[in-house]
């Protein structure tokens, strides 16, 4: 389409790689050195009350090598900032997105979804392959569409799904080092899946809410939260209307208490009830988990908001 699209709303379906971003969100206030970030790209170690969900993060791992997993160094841009920056070199004007959701630093997305109101008349493929031209390898727009005034990327969504993959062996990544998470203790995936089941339907998941979230209610639901193994990985998925902050990689943090042993898969149940995150596992590492699609309503009319993370064995067989 190389025709000029009238001014007026504009929907992007984008894809990147969360390891080299501080996340989503644009940061408004000033934020620490690489080297002095932590593993979510929160504030240096021992500032901040949030530090008690990282520090213990290491005991899910087991491990020396599991803890520097989690202490990657991030950048400071964002990948709202890099998006809007890519935009306004194609428009020559500031130009704001608002996402679906904003992902945690070291989150990956494969269909994050995102509007903006176009300030000038460009064609659709300026929207794609012109704003691609001004993007990091690590970020890209998959599809742009123009859409109805009163689409909204955030409220006009129906639902969310999430896929965390973990690599189970003793040896940590190397080829999928930033990609996946990692357990080196063997996992009874049935009883996780089990676990899982209890998370089902609405409930108040505040035992998997962090301490900063700024979500109006805990209570959330849950359409799906499948734990299946492929080979060396195991594979988490979550669908729901809506997620608290950390809460996926909480709810892995928590599995993998059970895939242990440590924890019997009705204690899923009991988090539910407890409401308490002090009684729930430490927070899981960022590494694995992708925002994999946003649902909305047919009447939108939108390409494919939903793409699922493939992951591939060593005779490059694709294990999903």
């Amino acid at each position: 389409m190389n025709e000029a699209l009238p001014l007026g709303r504009l929907v992007l379906c984008v894809e990147y790689d969360g390891a080299a971003f501080c996340g989503w969100q644009r940061q408004v206030a000033p934020t620490p050195s690489p080297a002095h970030r932590d593993a979510e790209g929160g504030v240096p170690y021992g500032h901040s009350s949030a530090h008690a969900e990282l520090v213990e993060a290491p005991q899910v791992g087991e491990g020396k090598e599991c803890a520097d997993l989690n202490q990657k160094r991030y950048s400071r841009s964002s990948v709202q900032e890099a998006l809007e920056t890519a935009l306004a070199a194609v428009t020559d004007v500031p130009v704001r997105v608002t996402a679906a959701g904003r992902t945690d630093a070291g989150v990956h997305a494969s269909a994050q979804v995102a509007h903006f109101d176009a300030p000038v008349a460009r064609p659709l493929t300026a929207w794609v392959r012109g704003v691609n031209a001004h993007l990091s390898p690590t970020v890209a727009v998959r599809w742009a569409q123009p859409v109805a005034g009163d689409f909204h990327a955030r409220f006009s969504a129906t639902a969310r799904h999430y896929t965390y993959w973990l690599l189970n062996r003793p040896e940590r990544p190397g080829l999928w080092a930033g990609r996946v998470g990692w357990h080196h203790r063997p996992l009874d995936v049935a009883a996780m899946a089990a676990a899982a089941r209890h998370w089902i339907g609405a409930h108040d998941f505040s035992s998997f809410r962090a301490a900063q979230c700024q979500a109006k209610s805990p209570v959330k639901s849950l359409t799906d939260f499948s734990v299946t193994q492929h080979g060396a990985f195991v594979r988490f998925a979550c669908s729901g209307n809506a997620f608290l902050h950390h809460m996926v990689r909480n709810m892995v943090g928590a599995l993998l208490w059970v895939g242990i042993g440590k924890r019997p898969p009705e204690w899923a149940a009991e988090l539910l009830e407890a409401r308490d995150r002090t009684q729930a596992a430490p927070t899981f590492m960022a590494d694995g988990l992708y925002l994999t699609g946003i649902s909305y309503d047919e009447r939108f009319g939108l390409p494919s908001t939903r793409r699922d993370v493939c992951i591939f064995d060593g005779d490059g067989r694709e294990l999903t």
